[in-house]
This record gives C-alpha cells, sequence and structure tokens, in this order.
C-alpha cells in the first residue's frame, strides 16, 4: 500500500473522541489511561501529565497505530479510509484490527462490505457504549468520505 501518514483531521478526530484527561482514570473496563487515551504499563492510579506529555504519548500511540495500518493494509486506501482504519487501530489495539474482518474486506477492496464492518465495535463488557457507537460511526463517515 505504501507508507501513508495521518492526517491533521484525523488525528483531530482521534482527540475528540479521547478527550484529554492529566490524571489517570479507569476507562468502561477498568483499564488504567491517562492523556488522549493512553494505557500501559505505565498507567496507573495516581498519575498524573502535562499537556505537553500527553502530547508525546498520543504522538508514540498515534506512530504505533500508523504503522500498524500501513503494514496490515495492502490494498490501495484512499487517505480518508486510512485515517479511519488508523483511529479504529488506536482505539480498539493493533491486534484487534489484524485479525478483523474488517482488515479482510478493506485488502480485497470491498470497501462497501468494510464500511459496515466499523458498526459491530461499539461494544465494551459486553455492552452497547454509546461514546463507541459515535465514535464508529464518525470513522465509517469519514472512511466513506470521498477524497
Amino acid at each position: 500500500m505504501g507508507n501513508m501518514t495521518y492526517s491533521e483531521q484525523g488525528l483531530a478526530l482521534t482527540k475528540h473522541f479521547e478527550g484529554l484527561r492529566l490524571a489517570a482514570y479507569q476507562d468502561q473496563r477498568g483499564i488504567w489511561t491517562i492523556g488522549y487515551g493512553h494505557t500501559g504499563r505505565d498507567v496507573h492510579e495516581g498519575l498524573t501529565v502535562t499537556e505537553a506529555e500527553a502530547e508525546a504519548l498520543l504522538a508514540s500511540d498515534i506512530a504505533r497505530a500508523t504503522a500498524a495500518v500501513n503494514r496490515l493494509v495492502t490494498a490501495p486506501v484512499t487517505q480518508n479510509q486510512f485515517d479511519a482504519l488508523v483511529d479504529l487501530a488506536f482505539n480498539l489495539g493493533c491486534a484487534a484490527l489484524m485479525h478483523s474482518t474488517l482488515l479482510a474486506l478493506v485488502n480485497s477492496s470491498d470497501f462497501a462490505a468494510a464500511a459496515s464492518e466499523f458498526l459491530r465495535w461499539d461494544h465494551a463488557g459486553g455492552r452497547v457504549v454509546p461514546g463507541l457507537l459515535l465514535r464508529r460511526q464518525a470513522e465509517l463517515e469519514l472512511f466513506n468520505r470521498s477524497a
């Protein structure tokens, strides 16, 4: 596919849905999170970061998701499709994208069927989460938007 970069439009989408939290909190699944949706062993109760540190964590996390999408997607995609896939990978984790029907459909260039897969990823803890549904709808809209 090449080596695409995440656009400012994509980054704005991620920031909008993640929001900025300078103190660690537990997400809907009980995972410690900080900044713009950063998770990992380095995040724990009582942790705080500055806005600059949150931006650096986001840049690192986005770089990982961008690299994964560049590696996993083999069919040519538009910038909007790429951005939607990076946001999805950032939010769900790269492994979830790797093993998804959505990715298989993208790689077979069946973009209409791939688009319908976004809305399947709106659950956490076995329940539909309104915020995830809104995010998947925004990703779907971006994925389908012509360049």
